[in-house]
């Protein structure tokens, strides 16, 4: 029988054995999550201009943002209103698309290419050309919609109507969720579809009690990855905000973002515009952590509460 020195001995090696195998990863999270959290907390409580050494000012820079910075709930509501809106329409969007397309029996390669080709636009030629698209004076879908006798919305110049038209900019663009989608419905066992229509089942009916508890995971990975990029929605606001407001000039031309009347307004505008636009980072640390605190808990609610999200096909 090892003794208890040997039994240690054993026990340090693997344990060394292991931290060997994971220091990879040990030291990228270090390097790229942990340090970088911890400054920007660090920083958060500073007032600190890049220049100059940070001094410490206690919960000055949390006080400010919560109470007197005029932009943060304009940005804070509207990254929700993306988060809740946006990601629903995108979900659902990409689960029917790719249902549609699994049902197509000829050419089902164009369809595919042609609902794939749009998400690999890059987004800022791809809100570029929504911009001109829904100019509200001289856009080919305003002019339909005039001509059809239908309201002509301003779309990216009315405060109304801006989000809805980026919600319409991230639909165009749901190939990605299209090709997972239909990777996930092609895998769903056939021989429970052939049970339930023996046992007499509609179609709602094999949607709901088939379909989706089997692809539940995949709908949890599409829900969950679009809130993280929802909370990352910059380009395409800031573009089509400059664009419609008639600002197109190159870099060292100020502008506020949040055109029209804040409408566009997201998390990630204010950490740029305060940090480096500013050069208050300390501010822009504080709203940096606000958005790192949304996603976990957004993440983690998410998470826990799996089954209610899908809880009409279990």
């Amino acid at each position: 029988m090892p003794s208890a020195h040997a039994l240690r001995s054993k026990h340090r090696r693997s344990a060394l054995r292991t931290a060997a195998f994971m220091s990879p990863w040990l030291i990228g999270f270090a390097v790229f999550f942990a340090y970088p959290l911890m400054s920007t907390l660090y920083f958060s409580f500073t007032r600190y201009d890049g220049f100059r050494q940070p001094a410490f000012n206690g919960l000055d820079n949390w006080s400010y943002v919560f109470t007197d910075y005029p932009l943060f709930w304009p940005a804070m509501c509207n990254t929700l209103w993306l988060v809740v809106v946006m990601v629903s329409c995108r979900v659902v969007f990409g689960l029917g698309v790719g249902l549609l397309v699994t049902k197509i029996k000829t050419g089902v390669g164009v369809f595919r290419t042609l609902f794939y080709l749009p998400y690999l636009a890059p987004p800022v030629a791809a809100t570029l050309a929504f911009v001109f698209l829904l100019n509200p004076g001289t856009g080919p879908v305003n002019t339909l919609l005039d001509s059809a006798g239908l309201p002509t919305p301003g779309w990216f110049t009315d405060a109304d109507w801006s989000k809805p038209a980026l919600t319409a900019l991230a639909l165009w663009g749901v190939g990605d969720l299209m090709v997972i989608f239909m990777a996930a419905l092609l895998d769903v066992p056939k021989e429970q579809y052939e049970a339930a229509e023996l046992d007499g089942a509609g179609s709602w009916a094999r949607f709901r009690h088939i379909t989706l508890p089997n692809i539940a995971p995949i709908i949890m990975f599409a829900v969950v990855t679009g809130v993280i990029q929802a909370m990352q929605y910059y380009a395409q606001p800031l573009v089509a905000g400059k664009v419609a407001a008639g600002v197109i000039g190159g870099s060292g031309q100020q502008f506020e973002p949040g055109y029209p009347d804040k409408s566009t307004l997201t998390l990630p505008q204010l950490v740029y515009n305060l940090g480096f636009q500013r050069f208050d980072y300390g501010t822009a640390c504080v709203v940096a952590l606000v958005l790192f605190a949304l996603s976990m808990a957004f993440t983690a609610l998410l998470m826990r509460r799996r089954g209610g999200l899908i809880g009409a096909g279990e």
